[in-house]
């Protein structure tokens, strides 16, 4: 009897230990969240005070630390959405895990934005709008400042729900709504307005038709052969130089503007000798790396991964490079115009912004990145190593014969875009192979027409869902900037 008391005691305490534990582990589990938000909050805050470091006006502009604050919230906002893009197909396809492509994206992000992004930008976004019809610098500083505001709450209103969407048109539409607030319907450029509101239809189906067309090819020249090592040995090497020489005209046209600008003919040129040196380096490295690799088509991805992993890092930098520019372009016009008293369509970025920019984008892709990586990577589609290199082939060349074309297109409509092109291209392919199964063998039990919808390879919930925050992003964040003007121009005009 003496000796049950203890047992019974000890039951007791471990019992409530269990309680404990269960108490704190349920803590951390509702805290976590917190911390990211903690962690933005302070780099907001401290954005904002070394903006007044750094500004060089002659007193304190609390204008300009105001639009620090929102310049590092939509910093953030934009690695917590659109880096996705670039990074989703190989997390999806295995050939990174998350926190390796958080570290690259990350890295090239900064790196992009820091070392080749464009040191002026526009202050109307793609001129949307009539600089000479704003009123005065301080009317146009105030648009500006909603522009910015609405823009990033778009976008984290769309990281929320879970639709990639783009940064861009987010502020395309936030300064147009803001300029039609401040000048009205007249100030508006609508034939710009018209080709950006087409790129909505052009980037996303150019995207998924060059997927597809790649993975055709793949499907066709190395998946379905007979011997399809000695098929990868052949075209591998070929694929890998058109990739070297594509990302080679696109960093050269789009990626390192503050170094070097060059034509879209020498960019021509520089890709073609890129690839035919790319294309003589991996061929005898394809060779030893397919050597012992079984005949199936798990074999297969081993040769795709390594190039994968590149060429997200590749878009990550040109992404930096790019749209970083675009997303901090009213902090800089805000800037400018407290700076000078006036307001230009162009004007420079200083280096302290497109800090503010780089260190936001990592701070957001760390945080809140990887909601939108898992949507774009797997849960659109079931990606492996060699439909992610077509959709990264695919974003770069798009957005080449974009720019040859002179069309304002989305990287995150081309890359998502490339996601549903090849999903849509394998159930096209599937049901071609089950119709030519079926006519060759009559006898075989066919599947359901109800089975097969249920089986479908792209999830009809999440296309539905992004394709109507594409179409709402620019209408809603313009009716957003154009409330948030009213009440800042009600206020303090």
């Amino acid at each position: 009897m003496p000796d049950t008391e203890p047992s019974n005691q000890w039951k007791t305490l471990d019992r409530d230990l269990g309680r404990i534990g269960a108490v704190e582990y349920a803590a951390q589990y509702v805290s976590r969240p917190l911390v990211g938000l903690g962690i933005s909050l302070a780099f907001i805050i401290i954005a904002a005070l070394a903006s007044s470091l750094f500004f060089g006006g002659d007193s304190v502009s609390y204008v300009v630390i105001a639009a620090a604050a929102f310049g590092a919230y939509m910093a953030v906002n934009i690695g917590a959405n659109d880096v996705a893009n670039n990074m989703g197909p190989a997390v999806g396809a295995n050939a990174l895990t998350m926190g390796g492509a958080i570290v690259i994206a990350a890295l090239c992000e900064s790196a992009g934005a820091l070392l080749a992004g464009g040191d002026v930008v526009s202050t109307i976004s793609k001129g949307i709008i009539d600089p000479q019809s704003v009123a005065s610098s301080e009317v146009f500083i105030w648009a500006m400042m909603a522009a910015l505001i609405s823009s990033a709450l778009w976008v984290n209103l769309a990281t929320w729900v879970g639709a990639p969407v783009s940064t861009t048109h987010s502020v395309v539409g936030g300064v147009m709504g803001a300029g039609v607030a401040a000048a009205g319907f007249a100030a508006v450029n609508w034939p710009t307005m018209g080709a950006i509101a087409a790129s909505w239809v052009i980037s996303p189906v150019l995207g998924g038709v060059i997927a597809a067309a790649f993975l055709a090819f793949i499907k066709t020249a190395i998946i379905y052969q007979d011997d399809k090592i000695a098929a990868a040995r052949r075209w591998v090497p070929v694929l890998i130089g058109i990739m070297g020489g594509v990302f080679a005209m696109y960093l050269a046209m789009k990626g390192l503007k503050r170094i070097i600008t060059v034509d879209l003919f020498t960019a021509c040129m520089i890709g073609f000798v890129l690839a035919a040196a790319i294309y003589a380096i991996s061929t005898p490295l394809v060779r030893r790396q397919s050597q012992g690799l079984e005949n199936r088509n798990k074999s297969l991805k081993v040769l795709f991964r390594i190039p994968l992993i590149l060429s997200a890092a590749l878009l990550s930098f040109a992404h930096g490079a790019n749209d970083v520019a675009n997303a901090v372009g009213p902090l800089a016009a805000i800037v400018h115009a407290e700076s000078f008293g006036t307001f230009a369509g162009k004007v420079d970025i200083p280096t302290w912004v497109m800090v503010i920019g780089a260190f936001g984008i990592s701070f957001g892709l760390i945080l809140f990145g990887p909601k939108l990586i898992r949507m774009v990577g797997s849960q659109i589609t079931k990606l492996n190593p060699m439909r992610a290199y077509c959709v990264a082939l695919s974003a770069a060349i798009t957005v080449i014969i974009a720019s040859w074309l002179g069309l304002p297109v989305s990287s995150t409509h081309i890359a998502v875009g490339g996601v549903f092109g090849v999903g849509f291209f394998r159930e096209w392919d599937a049901e071609r192979r089950a119709r030519k199964s079926s006519a060759v063998r009559p006898n075989i039990k066919r599947v359901a027409p109800e089975e097969r919808r249920r089986r479908k390879l792209v999830r009809r919930s999440h296309f539905m869902t992004i394709i109507a925050a594409w179409v709402i992003t620019v209408p809603a964040a313009a009716v957003m900037s154009a409330i948030i003007f009213m009440g800042l121009h009600a206020v303090f005009v």
